[in-house]
């Protein structure tokens, strides 16, 4: 009986023991839960105004960031649960921009493909709040592999490619307007082998009057079922009929100038021309394509007052243009801001319209899920002065300005601090 106690009381502890382990256990295993999930998110974006047209949010809101992608955007997320909080109190927190229109295959050659005169994109780009840029066409089938392993792959900002019709891209005359060059198969075999980079076709800078060109370009856009985009270099080729041989989601660039050697949107009276609304119409799209020569305040006011609006704010970004009338992108966009139109339409133009532009619904948007590309803006109030690239000066009275860019979930510019650690005391 004596030993009988003995062995029950010794299990009795035994299963006390056990029991208290596991509860141990159990409040460890919760402790830890509740610590992963206190700091689950990377960085909050706290207090700022979103504007996200892709899923139409145009209010204040918190924006939780964690593993490089957006954890959730919503009006009161807790501090608690983020390791990283930046009070943007004040400011416009939008999807990352995209600039549709630039010139980035730099290199040591002269002139833009391989060459001097086209810049290296992280140089430009995240000071403006811009995750994403597409270059236009500098590069042709015979040379993108050089430019997708000199600038493409060592780049930060996203860089994605329209290929140019001609063989060697933006080699200058007499190689650019080769026509023996020009070939849609080979074009339309490499824009297929990397579809997760080319994003279309260009048609830029030829002088004849041969329509053989701008077909090639567009079989290629029909062969790969992916836009043109026309740089519109072409004197000879009489715009009406350039735009009647676009197809619907197309694009015209510098749509905004009066040069000599294109035909202006705009007919003697100041009125946008009947067919160029009418290729609107019909899905032609139309880019801003600013550049150091192709913008012109005397269209793009009138324009702008009879609603022809841009459908994206490419900047023709290239060592031409950077330090003219266009600074960039961001300046742009102010001048349409200052030329009256919405700060929610021009981040729509900006952003989710560019995005669908180049075919690409994963960019320009915040939803849950997907990559973290994110412009923090602020509007400066003062007195601006903003120059069209005929040196004529349009006065206004606010500025964008990109506070703090983040790429793929990583800070990349912060202007004046907002994310740093305790101010230092002087």
């Amino acid at each position: 009986m004596h030993a009988t106690y003995i062995v029950t009381k010794n299990l009795i502890k035994g299963l006390r023991s056990n029991i208290l382990t596991s509860l141990l256990l159990s409040c460890f295993l919760i402790f830890i839960t509740a610590a992963a999930q206190s700091q689950e998110i990377d960085i909050l974006l706290k207090g700022g105004h979103v504007i996200d047209p892709k899923n139409n949010i145009d209010s204040q809101m918190d924006v939780g960031i964690a593993n490089g992608k957006i954890l959730r955007v919503a009006t009161d997320i807790p501090v608690s649960i983020a390791k990283k909080v930046i009070d943007v109190k004040g400011m416009y927190v939008t999807p990352g921009l995209i600039d549709i229109h630039t010139h980035v295959f730099v290199g040591s050659n002269q002139g833009f493909a391989d060459g001097f005169s086209s810049v290296s994109p992280d140089d430009f780009t995240f000071k403006a709040g811009i995750t994403t840029v597409v270059d236009a066409g500098t590069s042709g089938w015979r040379n993108f592999p050089v430019f997708k392993r000199q600038v493409i792959d060592r780049s930060q900002t996203r860089v994605l490619a329209f290929l140019n019709i001609a063989g060697s891209g933006m080699t200058g005359f007499p190689s650019e307007e080769d026509i023996n060059d020009m070939d849609s198969r080979m074009t339309s075999l490499v824009i297929k082998q990397y579809p997760e980079i080319i994003v279309g076709v260009k048609i830029g800078h030829y002088s004849g009057s041969d329509w053989t060109p701008f077909d090639r370009a567009l079989e290629t856009g029909r062969i790969t079922n992916l836009p043109l985009i026309v740089e519109c270099h072409l004197p000879q080729l009489p715009l009406e009929e350039i735009l009647v041989r676009m197809r619907p989601g197309d694009i015209y660039t510098h749509s905004y100038c009066t040069a000599s050697d294109r035909t202006c949107l705009l007919d003697e009276q100041g009125k946008v021309r009947p067919y160029v609304l009418d290729a609107r119409k019909r899905g032609i799209r139309f880019d801003v394509g600013h550049g150091g020569g192709m913008f012109h305040f005397k269209v793009a006011v009138p324009a702008v007052k009879q609603g022809f609006l841009p459908d994206s704010f490419g900047s023709d970004l290239h060592r031409f243009s950077m330090n003219s009338g266009m600074k960039n992108m961001l300046d742009i966009m102010s001048k349409f801001l200052n030329m009256d139109m919405s700060l929610k339409d021009i981040i729509f133009r900006a952003t989710w319209n560019s995005a669908s532009s180049i075919r690409r619904d994963d960019l320009g948007q915040l939803s849950e899920g997907i990559e973290a590309d994110v412009a923090v803006l602020s509007i400066r109030k003062g007195n601006f002065g903003f120059i069209d690239t005929a040196g004529n000066k349009l006065e206004g009275d606010q500025k964008l300005e990109a506070e703090l860019t983040i790429r793929a979930g990583k800070i990349v510019w912060d202007l004046n601090g907002i994310s740093s650690k305790d101010q230092v005391k002087k």
